[in-house]
């Protein structure tokens, strides 16, 4: 998620919370993996469910919504609320 985020930076999510739009959120990927990502817009799955799109702020590192579909929105687990450490930001 450069250049927002670093590998190793710490977060601080809510668990639950509403996602919208353009906000950072934690996601399970189909095979199990925990990722962040920045939720563009709501879909649906193939069957229907309801889904997000998600998208990485760096589009050409990464795997993201473009390789694997639209996330289904039981598994956008969190939102990122702000970056804890090495130094808070809170505008993500």
């Amino acid at each position: 998620m450069r250049p927002r985020l670093a590998p190793g930076d710490r977060l601080l999510v809510r668990y639950g919370a509403q996602v919208r739009p353009g906000a950072l959120v934690l996601a399970r990927f189909a095979d199990g993996t925990l990722a962040v990502k920045r939720a563009i817009e709501r879909r649906t799955t193939r069957t229907g469910a309801p889904a997000w799109w998600l998208l990485s702020d760096n589009p050409a590192v990464g795997v993201d919504s473009r390789h694997r579909g639209p996330v289904p929105e039981a598994d956008v687990v969190a939102v990122v609320l702000l970056r804890v450490w090495p130094r808070p930001r809170l505008r993500l």
